[in-house]
């Protein structure tokens, strides 16, 4: 039975995305927040707002521009030259600040690196609730937020609700909702709030910048072409029939939870619940058997090729198109018809 919100928290309303603004980049996952916020706010007859914390500059402008651009009615800015870096400390403060000032009803994050560590950290000092790693959102009859995320290893999608406190927080990955369209839209009206912070009062100190060399070999949750393998392939050899192949289309590759866990492929390659979410145009999965965890991955593909030997593999559940047959076989096969009648300037235009 769901409780009575208590009278303090009546008067929360409005959706506030965190707009994820690191380096002077806004993660993508915001504006994918952006589309999915502005579903809620409709629903429930209130605002969307962009929340941007971060150093003086161009790059904090931007950032709100971008907001309005997605959907935005209204933006929330703190600017300290101290928010220049992500740290847990001052974040925590001046979003938190924030919701307490202005009190939204629903504070959606993106469950990134830094999302996830602020969300945490906001939720607890708050005294909320916080449903992670959503597949799913939802206005109740109630008006209640209803967050959806897989369960018990992704057996399971459980719904959940934040009863009695406000605001209702939720983190979704990227790539899990739809793109919205960016619209050349106008600055709208801009919250400009204080927040007195000092760096003395900061107990982590940010002494340099080291960028990860490795980030950038893998870019599975923007690409648009991924072919993912399985433990049907039956040796880590055989990943190189998997590489041929998306070499040759100019796609991404990956595979799933099992090979990482053998060791076949490093953990940032992994598709699935527990790896990186992807929305391609086109997905080919070969020896990958398709468990739930694996579905929730790949289910925003727009075309799913299945290969697997067994007939009666989950993937085939939810493939567009199915073939069964040895991937050992078929890939070769296909890396050289591929290879026959595509040109470099074709690869590039393969997934329109």
């Amino acid at each position: 039975m769901k409780k009575e919100l208590p009278e303090h928290f009546k008067d929360y309303r409005h959706v506030w995305v965190f707009m994820e603004l690191e380096r002077g980049h806004v993660h993508p996952v915001s504006f994918e927040l952006l589309g999915e916020g502005r579903k809620l706010a409709d629903q429930l007859g209130a605002d969307l707002a962009g929340v941007v914390l971060g150093p003086p500059g161009d790059a904090t402008q931007h950032a709100i521009a971008e907001a309005f651009a997605y959907g935005a009615d209204v933006a929330y800015l703190v600017e300290a030259p101290l928010l220049a870096d992500y740290r847990n400390e001052p974040f925590t403060k001046a979003l938190t600040n924030l919701v307490v000032t202005y009190k939204p009803e629903i504070l959606l994050l993106g469950a990134t690196t830094l999302g996830r560590d602020l969300a945490g950290s906001v939720a607890t000092t708050l005294f909320t609730g916080l449903t992670a790693d959503c597949t799913e959102l939802d206005v109740d009859t109630d008006g209640s937020l209803a967050a959806t995320r897989p369960t018990f290893g992704g057996s399971l999608l459980c719904t959940i609700y934040t009863l009695n406190c406000r605001p209702q927080m939720a983190t979704v990955r990227p790539r899990v909702m739809e793109m919205p369209q960016r619209m050349n839209r106008p600055i709208g009206c801009v919250i400009q709030h204080e927040v007195p912070m000092f760096e003395e009062e900061i107990v982590t100190k940010v002494l340099g910048f080291l960028s990860d060399g490795q980030s950038a070999n893998s870019n599975l949750a923007y690409a648009d072409v991924v072919v993912g393998g399985g433990l049907g392939l039956g040796t880590a050899e055989n990943l190189k029939l998997v590489k041929n192949l998306a070499r040759v289309i100019g796609a991404e590759y990956g595979c799933s939870r099992p090979l990482v866990q053998k060791g076949w492929m490093p953990a940032d390659r992994q598709i699935g619940q527990t790896g990186k979410t992807i929305r391609p145009k086109l997905y080919i999965a070969a020896g990958i058997s398709g468990a739930i965890q694996h579905r929730v991955g790949v289910g925003g593909a727009d075309l799913i090729v299945a290969i697997n030997t067994d007939p009666n593999a989950p993937i085939f559940d939810f493939a567009h198109l199915g073939v069964v047959t040895d991937a050992i076989r078929f890939l070769p096969a296909l890396t050289d018809v591929f290879t026959q009648r595509l040109s470099p300037h074709s690869r590039d235009k393969l997934a329109n």
